[in-house]
C-alpha cells in the first residue's frame, strides 16, 4: 500500500474524533460490517467452487429461491454484527422478520438493515453483485412502541433518519461505498494488507446525463410518464431531448448505482401498473432508503416519481417502493412528467416505446 493512502479504521477513528463524546460504538459497527464484507467477497469470488450457482431449498419474502451464497452471505452478516455490543436487532432480505440480538448479547444503540447478496441471479453468469446496508438508531425507551424488546416499528423510520448508509461492490476488485452525511467515500480492498483503503474520496454525480438504466422488458406495465422519458432518450439527437442517450441495464442495483457515482445517468425500476400488489421493484427499508442517502450525498437525488424516496414513513419491514434515481436533472425531468400526468391525464403522446430504432414498432 503506497504511504499516505487512508485505510477505512483510520477514516472511521477520525470520523469519530470529529464528534466529541462518540463512544466508538460507529466506528466498531463499521469495521465489523467490512469483516463481514471480506467474508462474503471471498466466498463470491469462489463462485461455483463453493455451490454458489446452486438453490438453497427454502424461499424468502418475495417468494423467489434462495441462493445458497445469498442465504450464507446472511448468515456471515448476522454472526458478525450480532455480537460485538453495537447494533440491538437487524432485518434483512433473506428473512421474513426482523432479527433482535439474542439475550446473551450486549444490546447496542443501533438497528441494521441489509440486502445481504443483491443481483445474486448474477451469480450463474459471474458478474457483479453486492451487499446493501443502512444503519438507524434504535430508539431510546421512552419513544419504543415495542417496550423493552426490540419491536418491529422501531425500524419504521423514514430514510432521513439514516445515520450511515452504504454497499459493497463484488466486481473485479471488491469496493465499499459509505456514507455518514458528508459526502460519499469509496474504499478498495487491498487483499494484501487485507484493508479496504480510500480510492474515490468525495464522489459526485453530474447533474446531466446521457446514460439510463431500466429493464425494458417492463415497458408495457409503465406508467405514462416512464413511457415518456424513455421514449425522448431513443428518439437521440434527433428527438426533443437532442442527443444520444445509451441504455445499461446489469440486473444488480449496486451496480448500476455505482455506475452512476462514476458516471452519472438515471436508474428507473418504476410502478408496476399491474395493480396494487405491484407498488414496485425495490424495498425500502434495505435498498431504496440506504442507495438514496448515497446518491443525494453525492449531489444527485432520488424520488419515486411523486416525492423524495427518504420522506416516505415506511409501514412494513418488507414494503416495496418505486425507485427512480441518479442525475438531479434528469430525476427533476421525470418528476415533472409526473406531476404534469397528475395535473392532466387525459394529455397524451406517442406511446410506442421503440418507434424510431426498432422492430417493435407500434403499428
Amino acid at each position: 500500500m503506497a504511504e499516505g493512502l487512508k485505510t477505512l479504521t483510520r477514516y472511521t477513528i477520525e470520523e469519530e474524533h470529529r464528534h466529541p463524546g462518540s463512544t466508538g460504538d460507529f466506528s466498531g459497527l463499521v469495521n465489523v460490517l467490512a469483516t463481514a464484507v471480506k467474508i462474503i467477497a471471498n466466498q463470491v469470488n469462489k463462485g461455483a467452487l463453493v455451490g454458489a450457482q446452486h438453490h438453497s431449498g427454502a424461499q424468502f419474502v418475495r417468494g423467489d429461491l434462495q441462493k445458497k451464497l445469498s442465504v450464507i452471505s446472511n448468515d456471515v452478516l448476522l454472526h458478525e454484527a450480532q455480537w460485538a455490543g453495537h447494533v440491538a436487532a437487524m432485518i434483512s432480505g433473506e428473512m421474513d422478520d426482523f432479527y433482535p440480538v439474542p439475550a446473551r448479547y450486549a444490546r447496542g444503540k443501533y438497528l441494521l438493515t441489509f440486502d445481504p447478496l443483491d443481483g445474486s441471479d448474477n451469480l450463474d453468469v459471474n458478474m457483479s453483485l453486492g451487499t446493501i446496508f443502512s444503519i438507524l438508531r434504535y430508539p431510546d425507551a421512552a419513544d419504543r412502541q415495542s417496550g423493552n424488546e426490540p419491536g418491529a416499528s422501531d425500524f419504521l423510520q423514514p430514510g432521513m433518519r439514516q445515520v450511515c448508509a452504504g454497499f459493497a461492490l463484488y466486481g473485479p476488485a471488491t469496493m465499499l461505498v459509505l456514507t455518514t452525511g458528508s459526502g460519499v467515500d469509496g474504499f478498495t480492498l487491498d487483499r494484501e494488507i487485507g484493508a479496504f483503503v480510500l480510492t474515490h474520496p468525495q464522489m459526485r454525480i453530474p447533474q446531466d446525463a446521457t446514460e439510463f438504466a431500466i429493464n425494458a422488458c417492463g415497458e408495457r406495465f409503465w406508467d405514462k410518464p416512464v413511457k415518456r422519458y424513455v421514449q425522448e432518450c431513443l428518439g437521440g439527437a434527433d428527438g426533443p431531448r437532442g442527443k444520444d442517450f445509451t441504455m445499461r441495464w446489469v440486473a444488480s442495483l449496486v451496480a448500476d448505482t455505482f455506475r452512476i457515482l462514476t458516471l452519472g445517468g438515471l436508474y428507473l425500476d418504476p410502478r408496476d401498473g399491474r395493480g396494487s400488489d405491484n407498488p414496485g421493484g425495490v424495498n425500502l427499508l434495505y435498498e431504496a432508503n440506504p442507495i438514496a442517502f448515497l446518491i443525494e450525498q453525492a449531489g444527485g437525488a432520488a424520488s419515486t416519481g411523486y416525492g423524495r424516496v427518504m420522506d416516505l414513513d415506511p409501514d412494513d419491514l418488507h414494503q416495496r417502493v418505486p425507485v427512480m434515481f441518479g442525475s438531479k436533472n434528469e430525476v427533476e425531468r421525470i418528476e415533472r412528467y409526473h406531476r404534469e400526468s397528475a395535473a392532466d391525464p387525459a394529455a397524451g403522446f406517442d406511446e410506442s416505446l421503440f418507434t424510431v430504432r426498432s422492430l417493435f414498432r407500434t403499428r
